[in-house]
């Protein structure tokens, strides 16, 4: 039984590691194509294109909540799901005379059902994506190779379709507003504005507001937001069910077995250091580990922050606060970069690693005005 319970603890673990790995990766692109994304799938160009056109540009963070005025909002690939109340109010704000860009690959589900986004199982091949008289001057548009269709209806006029004819985008008058749904968000990416008559495509479309007009782009739902910690928002997916049956039967395996991990120890009596007692532990310890390189520079960096405090000059920028110092105070300006410049050559050795950091104390705790050798 121990030993299962060991390949229990340790599947979690490595599952944990596993996640923490994935999360580190840095980003090598915008999947969600977030507006503040430079890549060839991100959006900036959006943003700094309706900048351009007079209108006042901003994103939509912290909360949710549909533009105070009306306008148009840009919605790219949500990866943090909407509420049905989210849903609804900006189904609202359309109808009151807003304009939705509702741009995504797999869409949201709430979304979806509040605009009536019928999305057809299964992709297509999208290849040069052609367009109707809608947007005057796109003829054809290029973006992802595989994309999943919509289906509209009667209400609903596509205005891009793929070579074989699949719906890929459509316009729909909601109340007062305007919704423009499009399947395939990479023909408004960044990297493909060059091709063909996309640049001209999200030109028009911001053109479906008036001039003045503010326009936004939602960067809440491309976040992780509280919502997504609701049970219903992982509970109900599949590996959401297998990690919390996971969880109920470790809990009730350990909660059988009744048994301590490990035995019981005391805890040791706690007493506060000296600051003392620390520095000259860690000097030991950079002593014992032959660290002088090291210790030069340390020594350098603290040296650098005291005469920074006491000429009250700030420290960063580093290459702004030696100007400065050469300004202020020649003088030591001088001494330190002369030491600092000296560091590798002091570090061959203890007792050139001592005389440097006597010439480095001294610069920063000088005795009287002056920093110079006696």
């Amino acid at each position: 039984m121990s030993g299962a319970r060991g390949w229990v603890i340790a599947g979690i673990v490595t599952m944990v590691v596993a996640l923490a790995a994935y999360l580190a990766q840095p980003p090598q692109g915008s999947p969600e194509h977030s507006s503040d994304s430079n890549a060839a799938d991100g959006t900036s160009a959006a943003l700094l294109l309706a900048q351009a056109m007079g209108h006042p540009a901003g994103q939509i963070r912290g909360s949710f909540h549909a533009p105070e005025s009306l306008g148009l909002l840009f919605v790219f690939t949500p990866t943090s799901n909407y509420t049905s109340d989210d849903a609804n109010r900006l189904l609202s704000w359309v109808r009151r005379g807003g304009v939705l860009v509702y741009a995504s690959e797999q869409g949201d589900g709430e979304l979806d059902h509040a605009f009536g986004v019928r999305r057809v199982p299964g992709i297509v091949a999208a290849g040069i994506e052609t367009s109707n008289p809608t947007f005057e001057g796109v003829n054809g548009v290029q973006g992802g190779s595989l994309v999943t269709p919509v289906f509209p209806t009667r209400d609903q006029v596509p205005f891009l379709r793929s070579e074989g004819g699949s719906v890929l985008g459509y316009v729909q008058r909601i109340g007062s507003g305007k919704v423009a749904v499009v399947a395939d968000p990479l023909v408004l990416c960044n990297g493909y504005l060059e091709k063909r008559d996309n640049g001209r495509l999200l030109a028009d479309i911001l053109g479906l507001t008036g001039p003045g007009e503010p326009v936004a782009f939602d960067e809440y739902h491309h976040g992780v937001n509280f919502s997504d910690f609701a049970p219903q928002a992982w509970v109900t997916t599949p590996w959401g069910a297998a990690l919390l049956w996971l969880l109920v039967a470790v809990f009730i395996g350990l909660f059988l077995r009744g048994r301590r991990f490990g035995p019981l120890l005391d805890r040791p009596e706690e007493f506060v250091r000296t600051d003392a007692e620390w520095a000259s532990a860690v000097g030991r310890l950079l002593r014992r580990s032959s660290a002088r390189a090291l210790t030069l520079g340390l020594l350098a960096g603290a040296t650098e922050r005291a005469v920074a405090s006491r000429t009250g000059l700030p420290l960063q920028p580093r290459e702004r606060f030696w100007n400065a110092l050469w300004v202020r105070d020649p003088g030591v300006a001088a001494e330190l970069a002369e030491v600092e410049n000296s560091l590798h050559r002091a570090s061959a050795t203890e007792d050139e690693l001592l005389f440097a950091a006597q010439r480095l104390h001294r610069i920063a705790h000088p005795v009287s005005g002056s920093i110079k050798e006696t």
